[in-house]
C-alpha cells in the first residue's frame, strides 16, 4: 500500500515538475547554456533563479498541486487501510487476543502463587464475565535444553535417515582431525531415563516455581474483556495493570516477566541511549559529509591538492563516497534499535518492531537529511538553531545546495538495498555456513524470516521524504526515486509472497507511522519553500504557502480524529455485535475451549507445561490429550540416551 501510495504521489509530482518546475530552473537567469548533458546539476535547481522572478509562482502553483494529491491519496489510503483493519477483525476466524486481556504488577503474597491470587481477584471482582486465566513462567535453563535436545534429535533423525537406523562403516574423515568417524545409536524407551526419573508431576512443581507477576485472563466475550482492560482495576495505578491481549503468536514471551514498575524506567534509559546513539553517529555522518567540500580536504591533507583537481576524482569524491559511506554505517543501526526496543519491555513482536520502525525512521530522516544538510553547507555556522525563524532560510540554502549527494543516495541506497534484497546475502551465508561447516543437512533457515519492516519502511518514507522536499527544489531527483518506488514495489510483492513467513497480523499498525511522516515530509517541504520564497523576494509566493501550512495542520488533525482511534482501540460495537453473532451460531463453547490452549508459552512439543487456572494445576489440554502425551512420553525418554559409539556413521558425518 505504501508503495503505490508513493507511485501515485510522485508520478503526479515528476509530471508537474518536470513540465512547469524544471524549465523555469533551467532558464531563471540569463545566462549562455551549454548541451543538456555537459551542463551541471545546480542549472535545474531553484538555485538558478534569479532573485525577485516572476516565475516563482510557477513552483507555489507546482506546491499546490503535490499537496493536495498528496493530502487526498492520503486520506483515501488511511480509509482504505482502516476499512481492512475491521474487515480483518469482523471476518476472520475467532481471535483469541479478542477474549483476553494481559495483566501485570500481580502483588505478591507469601501465603498463595500468583496463580492463586489472579482466580481470587478475577473470581471476586469480575464474577459474572471471568472464565479463567494463564500464568506467565519463567522460560529457565532446563526449557532451553529441552529445546536443545529436541533439535538435536531432529538434526540426528533426518542425518541418520531415521532414529532407529543401524549406522555402517565410512571412509570419510573428521572434518576438524582428519580421523574416521564413527556413529552413534540413540536408544529409547529406557525405564531409567531422565524424563522417567523426573515425572511429570515435578514438572509441574518447577513451572509453578518459576511463576512470574504477570497472567492471561480470558473472559466469556470481546466485550468483557475490552471493557476490563480499558478500566483501572485498583486505586494503585501501579498494581493490576491490564492491557488488550497480543494475538498469541505476536507475544513475545521474554519481556512478559518484566516487572511492571521498571518499565518506566527503561524507556527513559532507552531514550537516552537513543540519543547518545544519535549523537555518537554523528562522527561518521560529519566525516562522510566532509568529504563533499574539497577546500577543506585540501587544508588537511595537502597532499591530496594534485589528485584532487581531476575531474573523476572530484566527482567521485564529492558525490559517490559519501553517501556510501553513510549507507555502510547505516547498515549497523536496524540490530541496536531493535535492541533499544526489545529492551523497553514490548509485549509482542509486533510492538517492538513498531517501535524499532519510529526509531529508526526519525534517526535515519536526522543523519541523512538535515545532519546532513548543515554538515555540508553550514558546518562552519554553530549557532544555526540559535533562531526558529532563521530555520526556514537556513533550510532554503542548503537543501538545493545538497540536491546532487540526495540523487546519488537514492542511487546508492536505494536500488543497492533491493538488489541486495533480491539475493538475501546473510541467509545465503548463514545456509552455505551450516551446510559446508556444520554438515547440516536440512535447511534450518528456511521458515524463520520473516519481513524487516522495521527497515524497510523506514526507507520508503525516507524516499518518501527527500521527495517531497526537494520536489521543487532540484526536481531531477524525481524520475529516479519514481524509478525506485516501481523496481521496490515489484521486489517486495515478489519477498512478500514468495520469500518471507508470516507469524503474526499486526492489523495494520505501522500505517499510522507513515501517515505521520508523510504529513511531516509535506510540512517540511513548505516550509523550506516558505524560506526559498523569501530568500528568492516573492511576497506574492511566500504569502500563498502561509495558508498551505495551516491546511496541512489541520488536515493532519482530522485524519488523527477520524481514522487513528480505530488503531488504538477496539470497538464496542464491533464486538457486540460480533459476540452476538457466535452465541446464535453457538460457537462460544467451542471457543472458550480454544482459549485455554491459545497461549501456550513453550514449543509445541512441550504444550504440556501450558496451565489453565479452573483446577488447582489443570493442564491445558483435555484429558484425552493428556493420555496421549502420557503414552508418548513413555515411548520416548527424554533426553536422548547415548550408549554406543561403536559403529561409523554413515557418510562420515
Amino acid at each position: 500500500m505504501l508503495n503505490l501510495y508513493s507511485i501515485r504521489v510522485f508520478s503526479v509530482a515528476a509530471v508537474i515538475c518536470t513540465i512547469l518546475v524544471l524549465p523555469v530552473n533551467y532558464y531563471g537567469r540569463d545566462r549562455k547554456h551549454k548541451n543538456i548533458p555537459f551542463e551541471s546539476l545546480e542549472v535545474f535547481t531553484i538555485e538558478n533563479v534569479k532573485e525577485g522572478s516572476e516565475w516563482l509562482w510557477a513552483h507555489c502553483l507546482a506546491l499546490y498541486i503535490i499537496t493536495l494529491t498528496a493530502c487526498t491519496l492520503l486520506y483515501f489510503e488511511y480509509k482504505c487501510i482502516t476499512n481492512l483493519r475491521l474487515l480483518h477483525i469482523t471476518s476472520s476466524q475467532p481471535n483469541p487476543s479478542h477474549f483476553a486481556i494481559l495483566v501485570r504488577g500481580i502483588p505478591w503474597s507469601p501465603d498463595q502463587s500468583y496463580c492463586e491470587t489472579v482466580k481470587k481477584f478475577f473470581s471476586f471482582y469480575h464474577p459474572s464475565t471471568y472464565l479463567s486465566h494463564q500464568i506467565v513462567y519463567k522460560s529457565g535453563s532446563v526449557q532451553k535444553l529441552k529445546d536443545d535436545a529436541e533439535y538435536m534429535c531432529k538434526m540426528l533423525s533426518s542425518g541418520c535417515g531415521s532414529m532407529e537406523q543401524t549406522c555402517k562403516p565410512s571412509f570419510a574423515q573428521c572434518y576438524f582431525c582428519g580421523g574416521s568417524t564413527n556413529s552413534f545409536k540413540i536408544i529409547s524407551n529406557e525405564t531409567d531415563s531422565i524424563h522417567g526419573r523426573t515425572g511429570y508431576s515435578d514438572v509441574h512443581l518447577n513451572a509453578r516455581k518459576k511463576e512470574c507477576a504477570a497472567a492471561f485472563v480470558f473472559f466469556k466475550s470481546r466485550y468483557a474483556a475490552l471493557t476490563v482492560a480499558q478500566s483501572l482495576q485498583t486505586s494503585n495505578p501501579m498494581l493490576w495493570v491490564t492491557d488488550l491481549a497480543p494475538e498469541p503468536q505476536d507475544v513475545y514471551w521474554s519481556n512478559l516477566c518484566i516487572p511492571y514498575k521498571q518499565l518506566w524506567i527503561r524507556k527513559i534509559t532507552t531514550f537516552a541511549a537513543s540519543v547518545t546513539f544519535v549523537l555518537v553517529f554523528l562522527i561518521p555522518v560529519t566525516f562522510a559529509q566532509g568529504l563533499t567540500q574539497l577546500d577543506k580536504l585540501e587544508k588537511m591533507f595537502p597532499f591530496l591538492t594534485g589528485m584532487l583537481q581531476k575531474k573523476f576524482v572530484i566527482q567521485l569524491v564529492t558525490g559517490y563516497l559519501p553517501s556510501v559511506i553513510l549507507v555502510l554505517f547505516l547498515y549497523a543501526v536496524p540490530p541496536v534499535v531493535m535492541l533499544f526496543s526489545t529492551m523497553e519491555g514490548c509485549v509482542s513482536r509486533s510492538e517492538r518492531k513498531t517501535s524499532a520502525c519510529s526509531k529508526f525512521l526519525y534517526f535515519t530522516i536526522w543523519n541523512v537529511f538535515f545532519v546532513n544538510v548543515f554538515a555540508g553547507s553550514v558546518i562552519s555556522q554553530l549557532a544555526v538553531f540559535s533562531s526558529l525563524t532563521e530555520l526556514p532560510a537556513q533550510l532554503a540554502k542548503a537543501v538545493p545546495a545538497q540536491a546532487t549527494y540526495f540523487t546519488t543516495y537514492v542511487l546508492s541506497s536505494g536500488w543497492a538495498s533491493l538488489a541486495f534484497e533480491i539475493m538475501q546475502l546473510f541467509p545465503l551465508f548463514c545456509n552455505l555456513f551450516q551446510r559446508f561447516i556444520l554438515g547440516y543437512n536440512e535447511d534450518t533457515i528456511n521458515g524463520f524470516l520473516t519481513f524487516p519492516y522495521h527497515t524497510e519502511v523506514p526507507r520508503i518514507l525516507l524516499f518518501g521524504f527527500l521527495g517531497f522536499t526537494c520536489s521543487i527544489l532540484a526536481p531531477l531527483i524525481l524520475p529516479f526515486l519514481l524509478f525506485y518506488f516501481v523496481l521496490a514495489y515489484l521486489v517486495y510483492r515478489n519477498q512478500i509472497l514468495n520469500v518471507y513467513i508470516k507469524k503474526y497480523d499486526s492489523g495494520g499498525q505501522l500505517w499510522p507511522i507513515a501517515h505521520n511522516t508523510t504529513v511531516l515530509s509535506l510540512l517540511v517541504a513548505q516550509v523550506i519553500a516558505l524560506g526559498v520564497f523569501g530568500i528568492k523576494q516573492s511576497p506574492v509566493a511566500s504569502g500563498f504557502t502561509f495558508p498551505l501550512l495551516i491546511c496541512t495542520v489541520l488536515f493532519h488533525q482530522y485524519c488523527r480524529q477520524r481514522f487513528l482511534p480505530i488503531f488504538k482501540n477496539n470497538a464496542t460495537q464491533v464486538l457486540i455485535d460480533m459476540d452476538r453473532r457466535d452465541e446464535r451460531c453457538g460457537r462460544m463453547e467451542q471457543i472458550y475451549e480454544q482459549l485455554t490452549s491459545a497461549y501456550c508459552q513453550f514449543s509445541s512439543s512441550n504444550q504440556s507445561e501450558c496451565f489453565s487456572s479452573q483446577g488447582e494445576r489443570e493442564d491445558v489440554r483435555t484429558p484425552q490429550d493428556m493420555e496421549k502425551a502420557n503414552e508418548m512420553t513413555e515411548d520416548i525418554s527424554w533426553p536422548p540416551v547415548i550408549h554406543s559409539f561403536d559403529k561409523p556413521v554413515k557418510g562420515g558425518k
